[in-house]
């Protein structure tokens, strides 16, 4: 797959769908501030202090206007961060070509193959030859899934040579994990290695993601510390409860808005 990154004039590298979308992106990113006082607040009161200076982010969330203010947010505290979605559709690419113009290495467009999807996470957890990142933001689970598989295939590699073979699976999608990570062994047979070295700990936000790493922790397969954001009271009293409540106002405000259009058309006709 010939994908290539492409780089800003302070040199992060980025790749998106279409950077004309800029400024129609920053409007909609300072739009949504307003709806994120939490974040703003912490940029504001813990930015002087740069307590994440020099560490490095890998973060794997729906590339979208919200999420950019939490971006923003985490860059503003110090460290260099990395981004990909976790989802081939959610990704809002003016806010993308903002983030990756403005603030950080972005690697997602609305529409990737499964393909260019994991290109993409494997782009954002690449930080050279130095290691990986010092924190993973994480949901899913599939930049977790791409350290641990990485780790046991070098392993195997030291042992006795063996290269992972993507024909060893019938799961299509697990078929494009093992081609990575066959192709980065050619390169550097200990890159995963180094992140998990590296690695502080990642957070997961999802209960698919949470239940798969109880899993690893119990069998011990676990390789580093995780946090599991989807349990939290926060999420739980907050966004769970909360959201729905947004979403189905947003909802009927959109449905007033249709409604509104066609019959000011069909007054006109």
């Amino acid at each position: 797959m010939a994908l290539q990154v492409a780089k800003t004039t302070a040199g992060r590298e980025y790749k998106v769908k279409d950077m004309s979308q800029v400024d129609f992106g920053r409007l909609e990113i300072e739009q949504a501030e307003f709806e994120m006082p939490g974040l703003m607040s912490c940029g504001a009161e813990f930015g002087p202090s740069q307590p994440f200076k020099g560490a490095r982010i890998t973060g794997s969330l729906h590339m979208n206007t919200r999420t950019a203010i939490l971006i923003e947010t985490l860059t503003a505290l110090g460290p260099k961060v990395r981004w990909c979605s976790c989802n081939i559709l959610s990704t809002q690419d003016h806010a993308a070509a903002a983030i990756a113009r403005d603030s950080a290495a972005v690697f997602a467009w609305k529409g990737e193959t499964l393909q260019e999807y994991w290109w993409c996470t494997e782009r954002a957890l690449d930080w050279g030859s130095g290691g990986g990142p010092d924190l993973i933001v994480d949901d899913g689970r599939h930049t977790t899934l791409l350290i641990h598989e990485g780790v046991k295939a070098e392993e195997e590699y030291a042992k006795s040579g063996k290269v992972p073979d993507p024909r060893s699976t019938d799961n299509s999608e697990f078929q494009l994990v093992l081609t990575i990570i066959r192709d980065v062994l050619k390169k550097d047979p200990t890159k995963y290695t180094k992140m998990k070295e590296r690695l502080v700990g990642v957070s997961e936000e999802t209960t698919t993601g949470v239940k798969r790493l109880n899993q690893m922790q119990a069998n011990g397969t676990l390789l580093f510390p995780a946090i599991n954001v989807n349990d939290s009271v926060t999420k739980r009293k907050v966004f769970d409860r909360g959201l729905v409540k947004v979403v189905v106002r947003y909802e009927e405000l959109r449905g007033l808005d249709v409604y509104i259009k066609v019959s000011k058309g069909m007054e006109r006709e």
